[in-house]
């Protein structure tokens, strides 16, 4: 006997054999090691999942010689979503792609998806992008029962949507909270993966209040709950339960270069997904809180050039036009530290915490400004459609000037404003235009590129090009100023550390 536990103290034999030294005789290692066990969860839960047939018209280019595809391709073109997200409520055929033949095609395609039973009379949870755009919806039961599907509400900046079928005695889900989850806990999801109906699959929780906009605002009111839950086509719009029985999440989207699982996977809160509901069910209108501000994150750079002890909060990069920000004291460069009582960790946390503000109330905003903090009153307003959102450009434009001055110290080339610049970018008075970025120089390390609009240096506006110089000829050597920086995609803060 000693000499086989010299043989196996090291390397996976000498795991198992200490974990069985230390167990009684008829108790496994999974419950010693906490590992949960779903087959009661499953079980209970899964009467209350339904799988989601859609039809869609589809219009797609015309092949000679070539059918229209069977199947369908992503609901959305790829070039419209953010970089290597997909929804995935779909069975795919194949990705959209370019046709040698232009003249189009209409076709019925198949999709599929998943949903929760909310009510015993037929009211359904499941995604916006599963249902938009349907012609025929089946809803397909735990018991294999059938019935056809009218959409009651659908929400497409949370991705929810609420069905209806025309029965009654239905199981239901229990519905949880999400903001009880740990990063760390498990939880389960159950949907129809790739059309295999009623398939349950476990995880993790991986993050908390994930922005995933990328740049895309039609996530930005949805603080995503990061799973590691295998999670792939089909199972749109189904579940995520903790260990508790409790849904607590719709899962929506992943995050995939393939089309399918890559171990991200993200739901919508459930508490974002209940008001939705409720407010579908109540007048068929969901409505926003909206402050009118664009934002961006705090870096490190950027905390120090203003003084902060650390990079929290959502610097207010622009104020939009005839918005609440606009109307009230709230200043491009403030950097929002609280709002309505509730800290902002980071920019993605601030959207969804003014969604959920009450319209037509002041509240109040704690923002931290060139170097103290304050508070200012903002009356929410509510959050207009996605064409509404367009901020007017500038009535008049400044004589263009073409003189270029290099400036050897920082690595650029700077001229006046071309007139298109300033009516693009609705830029009214003031700043300065950067030609050209030397690689590898100063203004390159710190981010400046040549297209860039210079619009303030340590909270002073420019006014021109000598006066720019001016300004950086007195910044202080060694410590981060913020610069103010209105790009063709949008203006950002930048920290430039003169050397």
């Amino acid at each position: 006997m000693k000499e086989l536990f010299e043989r196996v103290k090291t390397g996976a034999v000498a795991g198992i054999l200490r974990v069985l030294l230390i167990l009684p005789l008829g108790v496994s290692a999974a419950v010693v090691e906490g590992l949960p066990n779903f087959t009661k969860l499953v079980k209970e839960q899964m009467p209350a999942v339904v799988s989601i047939s859609v039809s869609q018209k589809r219009t797609m280019p015309s092949i000679p010689g070539m059918e229209p595809f069977s199947q369908s391709p992503d609901d959305l073109p790829y070039d419209e979503l953010p970089e290597f997200f997909r929804r995935f409520f779909e069975d795919r055929g194949m990705a959209p792609g370019p046709s040698p033949h232009p003249e189009p095609r209409e076709f019925e395609s198949q999709a599929q998806g998943s949903g929760s039973i909310l009510t015993e009379d037929g009211y359904i949870l499941t995604n916006h992008h599963v249902v938009e755009d349907a012609g025929d919806i089946t809803v397909r039961l735990f018991d294999h029962r059938e019935f056809k599907a009218r959409v009651v509400g659908s929400d497409k900046r949370s991705d929810i949507a609420l069905i209806k079928i025309d029965t009654d005695g239905l199981p239901v889900i229990k519905t949880g909270t999400s903001k009880e989850l740990e990063i760390g806990e498990w939880v389960m999801a159950i949907g129809s993966p790739f059309g295999f109906e009623m398939s349950a699959t476990a995880g993790i929780v991986s993050a908390k209040a994930r922005n995933i906009s990328e740049g895309d605002n039609r996530f930005n009111y949805v603080p995503f709950i990061q799973t590691d839950v295998a999670i792939n086509p089909g199972n749109s719009g189904g579940p995520l339960f903790n260990l508790d029985g409790e849904v607590v999440g719709v899962n929506s989207i992943i995050f995939s270069k393939s089309g399918g699982y890559m171990g991200l996977s993200f739901a919508i809160p459930i508490e974002v997904a209940m008001d939705v509901v409720k407010q579908i069910k109540n007048g068929g209108h969901v409505t926003r809180g909206w402050l009118g501000v664009l934002i961006q994150p705090v870096t490190s750079d950027l905390a120090e050039s203003f003084g902060m002890d650390r990079p929290v909060g959502a610097l207010v990069a622009q104020v939009v036009e005839d918005s609440p920000a606009s109307k009230s004291d709230l200043q491009v460069g403030d950097v929002i530290m609280e709002f309505n009582g509730h800290f902002v960790e980071s920019n993605s946390h601030l959207p969804p915490i003014v969604g959920r503000t009450p319209v037509g109330y002041p509240v109040p905003v704690k923002v931290m400004r060139e170097g103290r903090e304050l508070v200012v009153q903002v009356v929410i307003g509510e959050l207009p459609s996605d064409d509404e959102l367009a901020i007017a450009k500038a009535d008049t434009v400044e004589e263009e000037k073409v003189e270029q001055v290099i400036t050897e110290r920082l690595g650029m080339t700077l001229r006046e404003i071309p007139q298109e610049i300033r009516e693009s970018r609705s830029i009214h008075s003031g700043g300065v235009f950067i030609e050209s970025v030397e690689s590898g120089s100063v203004a390159d390390r710190f981010g400046l590129k040549s297209g860039d609009v210079i619009s303030r240096v340590n909270y002073v506006v420019v006014e021109g090009v000598d006066h720019l110089l001016q300004l950086l000829d007195r910044l202080p050597q060694g410590r981060g100023v913020p610069v103010y920086v209105v790009r063709e995609n949008g203006p950002i803060f930048l920290a430039l550390r003169i050397p």
